[in-house]
């Protein structure tokens, strides 16, 4: 079976009319956007099983990787927009605060929508 990785926007093409797009990832849940014409059957493999098909050998039974998503609050952005402000009144050429920054920018990253303040 090939795997691909694909970022939300990205697509691959199956043949030359499939296109498949990846829309989002939210927590453990992504959503797929197919483009097929009509005469290609497509189905979701519960689907598929609940009307009798079998399921393809090369599928697994259960997920092989879990992300635990963290509940986030109000405190929780409370906590985070105070440690970026410590960050921010730091030393930003010490490369552990410059490191600290990376890390938590790419754990929780700048919301563009979001204005700072």
């Amino acid at each position: 079976m090939l795997c691909l990785n694909l970022t939300p926007g990205e697509y691959m093409t199956i043949g030359d009319s499939v296109v498949v797009q990846l829309d989002r990832i939210t927590g453990d849940r992504c959503k797929l956007m197919v483009e097929a014409p009509r005469e290609i059957s497509i189905l979701r493999g519960e689907v598929l099983e609940r009307g009798g098909g079998e399921r393809p050998s090369c599928v697994f039974d259960a997920p092989r990787w879990h992300k635990q998503e963290i509940p986030w609050n109000r405190s929780k952005a409370q906590a985070l927009a105070a440690m970026r402000k410590l960050l921010s009144q730091m030393d930003g050429r010490d490369s552990n605060v410059q490191t600290l920054r990376r890390q938590l920018d790419h754990m929780f990253p700048l919301d563009p929508k979001v204005s700072s303040g």
